[in-house]
């Protein structure tokens, strides 16, 4: 029996959050994130600020330059998450298995559920209406038997639709869809399977897998797979989130390397904190370096026990941080993040098997 995925994607969300909660900010370019006189990016923009080419991660200086008349608001966060909360209310009102990928978008495997005719489209639409009468709201959704086609679809008709791809419908649809909008594929795997002579779904299909496999190595099985509809993934709604992490822009590139290592020590201690309040523990503590000319680097260590506290974490940095060029170059950005997670009572688990 093929499953019945749904992926509910919120168009503009924080973007569309402002300009809800403040009509006065309705129909004009909103750029959610730094101010334009700031070292600050873009978290996200509206509808009307996107005509002007304005997208997430563009420097806010930027993004002024390319619309001097839009409005600059700084992000509510907290405001977000509560609308995000709700919106999984409403999912959960549907189906019990929803894997959230971030404040605005998430998987509902609804497979065994007979509401509205048990079609998922329907379900879709129920949703999407709710969310548009409840919390004045728009949201875009992609269904289909597999998340990687629901995730695709809900980017066909967007804002405010829906796309359906049908078990029969995949390779048709895949074919002729640019290398670029396949769900994992970044700019430099865009760019070397371009120089490969792959531009489409069908160029990519047309590969062997032992040709991919020479091509990008570890991740060629999961092309191989996708250029063909098939996605075995299950939607997971206990998903362990693989990394934790915060960053900082400075207002001033730094050169001083303690100074450097104050400001790690205060990131540091925020995402300890974090992981601690979701009750995580980490094998692997990763550095993060911007330098001024905008190039960045990452230097990671991994250890086989737990370095997800204060005391180990601490003694790691400078070893990290004497891998990268930070001696003799200006720095922009700086961040730390932690990954190969686990539940600490998965951890002590593991620890009392031992005796």
């Amino acid at each position: 029996m093929n499953r019945k995925i749904i992926h509910i994607d919120m168009d503009a969300f924080f973007a569309a959050i402002e300009q809800r909660d403040f009509p006065e900010l309705k129909d004009k370019p909103v750029i959610v994130g730094g101010q334009p006189d700031s070292r600050g990016v873009v978290a996200a923009s509206s509808y009307e600020a996107r005509q002007y080419g304005i997208y997430s991660a563009m420097p806010s200086s930027r993004a002024y330059l390319l619309c001097p008349h839009a409005v600059f608001v700084q992000p509510r966060f907290s405001a977000y998450k509560q609308v995000s909360d709700e919106i999984h209310k409403i999912f959960k009102e549907y189906t019990d298995i929803v894997e959230p990928l971030s404040l605005d978008e998430a998987y509902l495997d609804v497979t065994e559920v007979n509401l509205c005719n048990s079609s998922a489209s329907l379900m879709a639409q129920e949703i999407r209406g709710r969310i548009l009468r409840d919390l004045h709201l728009t949201a875009s959704a992609g269904i289909s038997y597999n998340k990687f086609l629901a995730k695709l679809g809900s980017d066909q008709n967007k804002p405010n639709g829906q796309f359906v791809i049908r078990p029969g419908e995949a390779e048709r649809y895949l074919d002729d869809l640019p290398i670029g909008r396949f769900y994992g594929v970044g700019k430099v795997t865009e760019a070397r399977m371009k120089s490969s002579g792959i531009h489409t779904g069908g160029n990519l299909k047309s590969k062997s897998l032992p040709e991919l496999q020479k091509l990008i190595g570890n991740s060629a099985e999961y092309y191989y797979e996708i250029a063909r509809g098939i996605d075995h993934r299950p939607v997971c709604s206990q998903r362990v989130r693989k990394s934790l992490g915060s960053e900082t822009t400075f207002q001033q590139d730094i050169s001083d390397v303690d100074e450097m290592l104050r400001q790690l020590c205060i990131l540091l201690d925020e995402v300890l904190d974090s992981l601690l309040q979701r009750e995580l523990l980490a094998h692997t503590l990763t550095l993060k370096v911007k330098y001024s000319d905008f190039t960045q680097l990452t230097r990671s260590y991994t250890s086989d026990t737990i370095i997800s506290d204060h005391e180990k974490a601490i003694a790691i940095l400078p070893a990290l941080l004497a891998k990268t060029e930070v001696a003799g170059r200006k720095v922009r950005l700086l961040g730390i993040s932690f990954s190969n997670l686990i539940k600490d009572e998965e951890f002590l688990d593991n620890q009392l098997q031992l005796f």
